[in-house]
């Protein structure tokens, strides 16, 4: 007896397509791909990108006056950092002093300068006997002491008691700068009769002043390492 046997189906070999433009995935690698591309050339060049901004062509001292005189161009690397600084080339506001030390060099900070009204020093005028230490220059931190008059009989155990009284010399005003050293003729000396201009808190100029009125001599004593 003879039988026959249905054939077996054909199994169907699925092929691979390539992808088409139109396919997502694709349009979304190259997306990914131009932006890291992007990306990294932004993140280059603004690296690389240098700005021109004022710095200071010599030591500024509190209550001088800024204006393009006294300041220079220089190209720099600020990043978002240029905000912060006055760009070379645009107009400065009118009427800017500088209201702390800035270095000779040193970007001319937006907060380091401004008005007039913004000190918290004035400048006073300070007569000097003696001679000066030859660190006593312009931009140096002093301390100014007041060394009351005295009986010239005094013995040493009286100068003590004085000392220990609070009748003998006092601070005045400490670690306060030294905007000029200048001779009473106007020539700028570091030594023999000279006259200090020195920058004094405004809550302790009124210390400052009365000593200047009063009986004694007014001594300067320069902060060890110290130059603002």
């Amino acid at each position: 007896m003879t039988s026959s046997l249905d054939p077996l189906p054909t199994p169907t070999v699925a092929r691979l397509r390539r992808p088409g433009w139109r396919d997502p995935r694709l349009l979304l690698g190259l997306v990914l791909v131009a932006a890291s591309v992007a990306l990294g050339s932004w993140a280059v060049s603004s690296a690389g990108r240098t700005v021109a901004v004022y710095a200071a062509a010599g030591p500024l001292t509190p209550g001088e006056p800024v204006d393009a005189r006294n300041l220079r161009a220089v190209e720099v690397r600020l990043g978002s950092g240029d905000g912060k600084y006055f760009l070379a080339g645009r107009p400065l506001p009118d009427d800017l002093v500088a209201l702390r030390v800035v270095g000779d060099g040193e970007l001319v900070a937006r907060s380091a300068v401004g008005g007039s009204e913004e000190l918290a020093v004035r400048a006073v005028a300070i007569p000097v006997a003696g001679a000066l230490s030859d660190r006593v220059t312009d931009g140096a931190l002093v301390d100014v002491w007041f060394v009351p008059a005295s009986d010239d009989g005094a013995t040493a155990a009286e100068r003590k008691a004085d000392e220990k009284d609070g009748s003998g010399p006092y601070t005045l005003a400490s670690q306060v700068v030294v905007a000029q050293v200048a001779e009473s003729g106007g020539t700028l000396v570091t030594g023999g009769p000279t006259t200090l201009h020195v920058l004094v808190p405004t809550d302790e100029l009124a210390g400052v002043l009365a000593a200047l009125a009063a009986e004694g001599e007014i001594a300067v004593v320069p902060v060890a390492g110290g130059s603002a």
